[in-house]
């Protein structure tokens, strides 16, 4: 463990990691050209992102209790080589003429790296920043949705002038080489570690230390039912941005009229909301409270869903989707926080990453509701109630956890009074 490290470059560190992978949801920029280049259906080019989406939420899962027991650098690096390697063997895979092999390579290679590098860095950020958890996961997982904002504009310029093959093996030497870059500073601090800022104010009775609810181990928090309450309510935000995402132009030229053109401005906006949100929201966590934050999102959300149908006025209806976008990156970047909140530090990475499974399900559900109610009844308004009654429950749920941290706290202190 490591004292004379530097906690903004570990977040740099971190911002490096989660910027490298989430490149990966600038993936629609190599469509068309690996179609026309190619001759593969789409079918074919899309089943590798889809497999890269399902097993990033699965590869956190799995591999948590390996990012606990090996520490962040070591998985960082594990990450990197898969994550590298899936980005520079899909340029193989279009040079032999393989879609077998670009499936296997950008899906399932890059996607287990993706699952790794997410976690890898956040539960080694959280304790740098005790003061500050929200906005120090808030900047890594930023990162993560801005990494799309960079690549898809170098994707596309380096495809239009070295071609689709040679682009992948530099974008996948560039992440490799930008992620063991993070990984080789990224270091725990030691145990209780804080900075000298907060111990002053402690010493002055400035700032009062704010104590996690419990320290548990990942075994003992999946029985706890503020765990599943949190999940459930991860699943419902995920599936719900996932779902507006996927469906995002089709949905608001057909609801309100927008133009194709309009629509993909939008669409492109909605990328600085998904990120912007994340490190918005996340730092008025600290302030407001991870619970509250939550209890605020579906609130919002509730009331965007019920008055989508009957919205009319084009720039309203927009303003609503960037609000659920929004929602839907501060749910990811309040979770890390949110788990230490609840269950301590003690195993947060192998707890993230059974509650990122969320992301692995919205990612399959959210777009599959949305088609098949589209599909069944010929619009989209049936979706928009549907997922209104998704967010009251998620907003029960957000309240019952209010209440389930209460009484947890509350029979906590007076098991204290009772010691003392």
């Amino acid at each position: 463990m490591q004292t004379n490290k530097n906690r903004w470059l570990i977040a740099l560190s971190a911002i490096a990691i989660h910027l490298s992978i989430g490149a990966a949801y600038a993936y629609s920029v190599y469509t068309n050209p690996i179609r026309d280049t190619m001759g593969w259906s789409t079918t074919e080019i899309t089943l590798a992102f889809t497999l890269m989406m399902a097993l990033a939420g699965i590869a956190a899962a799995f591999f948590g209790p390996f990012v606990e027991k090996n520490g962040p650098r070591r998985s960082a690096m594990l990450a990197a080589v898969l994550f590298g390697a899936g980005q520079a063997g899909a340029g193989l895979s279009v040079a032999v003429d393989q879609p077998v092999m670009f499936i296997l390579t950008y899906g399932l290679m890059s996607g287990l790296g993706m699952g790794i590098g997410y976690i890898a860095p956040v539960s080694t950020l959280i304790k740098w920043f005790p003061d500050r958890r929200g906005m120090a996961t808030g900047m890594a997982v930023m990162g993560f949705g801005a990494g799309a904002l960079i690549t898809a504009p170098v994707a596309a310029s380096l495809m239009n002038s070295v071609g689709v093959q040679m682009t992948f093996y530099i974008l996948g030497i560039s992440y490799f080489v930008l992620m063991m870059a993070g990984a080789s500073y990224i270091a725990p601090p030691p145990k209780d570690w804080m900075p000298a800022q907060m111990k002053k104010d402690i010493a002055t009775g400035k700032k009062v230390v704010k104590r996690d609810l419990e320290q548990l181990s990942a075994r003992e928090a999946v029985k706890t039912r503020r765990f599943w309450m949190l999940w459930t309510m991860m699943l419902i935000n995920t599936t719900a941005g996932i779902m507006i995402i996927s469906v995002a132009s089709p949905m608001s030229q057909e609801v309100v009229g927008l133009s194709a053109a309009a629509a993909a401005t939008m669409v492109g906006i909605m990328g600085i909301f998904n990120g912007g949100g994340r490190l918005v929201w996340a730092a008025a966590s600290d302030y407001l409270g991870r619970p509250n934050v939550f209890l605020i999102f579906f609130v919002l959300q509730v009331t965007a869903f019920i008055l989508f149908p009957n919205i009319t006025n084009i720039l309203l209806f927009q303003a609503f989707i960037f609000l659920v976008v929004s929602c839907y990156g501060g749910g990811f970047s309040n979770l890390p926080a949110f788990i230490g909140d609840l269950f301590g530090t003690k195993q947060l990475g192998q707890i993230h990453g059974y509650l990122l499974t969320t992301w692995s399900m919205g990612g399959i559900l959210g777009p599959q509701i949305v088609n098949q109610i589209r599909e069944q009844s010929g619009s989209y308004i049936p979706v928009f109630y549907l997922f209104a009654g998704l967010m009251v429950l998620a907003l029960v749920m957000a309240v019952l956890i209010q209440l389930d941290i209460k009484k947890v706290a509350s029979r906590a202190k007076k098991q204290q009074e009772e010691i003392a």
